[in-house]
């Protein structure tokens, strides 16, 4: 499995586009092909960040995603409302306590 994460951080004034945006594709995102998990965070002291969480089968899952169509649309719109670059990383999960 591979886990990805991505901060986004937005303008002001587009978070709320963000938000109803993302509502819009959540599910769609969620149940492409390799997707196993999706989560959305906000800084609690920086209301402009966001994070991404998502679970992914392997890499090849979400590089498919990434040249997708969909991916193309909700990327193309989103990076639009941005204040700063997104930064992303791919990390393998080494543990889980519950």
């Amino acid at each position: 499995m591979l886990v990805r994460i991505v901060k986004l951080t937005f303008q002001e004034d587009k978070i709320v586009d963000f938000l109803n945006n993302f509502n819009e594709v959540k599910h769609l995102i969620r149940s492409f092909d390799g997707n196993e998990f999706l989560e959305l965070y906000q800084d609690k002291h920086d209301t402009r960040i966001f994070f991404t969480y998502s679970y992914w089968k392997n890499e090849s899952a979400l590089e498919n995603y990434r040249k997708s169509a969909l991916f193309n649309v909700v990327w193309a719109y989103t990076k639009t409302l941005f204040a700063e670059k997104p930064e992303a990383w791919s990390v393998n999960k080494l543990d889980t306590l519950l």
